[in-house]
């Protein structure tokens, strides 16, 4: 049943007791030759496609314009790059997923715990104030989400997949296999009093595993790009992108723009090339996605993140509690300050506040940390400020 919703299923369990992509089946992101070629916006796929030894995808981004992504020969592209159509060829490279190297961090406390990133950005003083994040729909644009996770399985909705799921944990074609995306799904939008593991920074927005990463944590830019164009044309609010590459890609450029004139929030993190200057990876670079930096819980910008002038705004990154396949774990990076903000981004889209709004408000309400605007962006994202309430709460949690 891969289009009916882990929360279809569930609501349908309790009023019983009274209570992929454009192209064909995914495959490997692992190593390929693959080329992909971008076409003006009223062109047809037809004349790439007819030249290529095999395709893997086709995209359409609107008016952004078009792409093929496939096999090649040397002499195809020749002619390709020859035809005034053709508005580039690019290989269809790798993005990985975006775990750095922090300092180890302990373990949730017995029951349900805050993290800290949770308290320090004052998301708990909007959950007492009311906003959930209810309403809203959040993309995990990663390796997937565990959809038996009991901190996660309530706000689980529909999901897709541009790589193949493998191993043990593969309910569904976009299910994790990898643990990466589960983290960020919590991070962003664990659920709150059930009396275990942890809170997210919205607890009642929907999670959409948008699955373009593979067991190993890569995938390709045309895999990337179909996942983006995907979120838009279901008219999600948030797309949280924990990935990125050093080199940038045209073909997720035009998908981000796509989906940022559809009206999506797109977020993603800085990277983890730390310390470094001017150092920003793809997609955050582009300017229709919100770069994330990451701080550790000393309000330090961490070691590993990137910076650069890309940089929007900061979140906590460093020794985060979160969720993964069956249990909960501790991981440092920009990955994990990137779903900070995208849960934030849901509480505020779920209120009525469009894509450029969010990211307006949540530059204008984050806090001065002292750190160069390279490092910080707008500040450190600020929840409860963002939705109007008293911020003045800056705990540290107790996870």
């Amino acid at each position: 049943m891969p289009d009916q919703t882990r929360r279809e299923v569930l609501r349908g369990s309790a009023a019983g007791a009274g209570l992929a992509t454009i192209g064909t089946a995914a495959v490997s992101a692992s190593g390929n030759d693959r080329k992909i070629v971008g076409l003006a916006a009223g062109e047809d796929f037809g004349p790439a496609k007819a030249v290529a030894d095999s395709v893997h995808r086709t995209l359409d981004f609107g008016d952004v314009g078009k792409a093929v992504a496939g096999n090649f020969s040397e002499q195809a592209i020749d002619r390709l790059r020859a035809n005034h159509d053709v508005r580039y060829v690019e290989n269809d490279g790798l993005m990985h997923a975006l775990p750095g190297n922090g300092p180890p961090g302990g373990g949730g406390s017995e029951g349900e715990c805050l993290p800290w990133g949770v308290d320090r950005t004052d998301a708990d003083v909007a959950h007492a104030n009311g906003e959930t994040g209810s309403g809203a729909d959040i993309a995990i644009v990663d390796t997937g989400i565990d959809d038996d996770h009991p901190d996660l399985q309530a706000n689980v909705g529909k999901g897709k997949a541009f790589v193949e799921c493998k191993g043990g944990n593969c309910n569904y074609a976009w299910s994790d296999d990898d643990d990466h995306g589960t983290h960020c799904a919590g991070i962003a939008d664990a659920v709150r009093g059930n009396e275990e593991g942890v809170q997210g920074v919205s607890t009642e927005a929907t999670l959409h595993a948008v699955k373009v990463l593979d067991k190993s944590g890569s995938g390709t830019f045309s895999d990337v790009a179909d996942g983006i164009r995907y979120v838009a044309d279901q008219g999600w609010d948030v797309a949280s992108l924990s990935l990125g590459a050093s080199s940038g890609s045209q073909t997720v450029k035009d998908a981000g723009q796509y989906a940022y004139d559809k009206g999506v929030l797109l977020v993603a993190a800085a990277g983890n090339d730390g310390p470094c200057s001017d150092c920003v990876g793809y997609p955050a670079a582009y300017s229709e996605f919100v770069a994330v930096s990451s701080t550790d819980s000393d309000d330090s910008l961490s070691s590993f993140s990137s910076t650069g002038p890309e940089v929007e705004i900061a979140a906590p990154g460093g020794s985060v509690y979160s969720t993964v396949i069956g249990g909960y774990d501790t991981f440092s990076g920009t990955s994990m300050a990137c779903p900070h903000v995208s849960g934030a981004g849901g509480q505020l889209m779920a209120n009525g506040v469009s894509n450029k709004k969010a990211r307006s408000k949540l530059k204008n309400n984050a806090e001065d940390l002292g750190l160069g605007d390279n490092e910080q962006g707008a500040g450190l994202l600020d929840v409860a400020d963002t939705l109007g309430y008293d911020s003045s709460d800056d705990g540290t949690g107790d996870c």
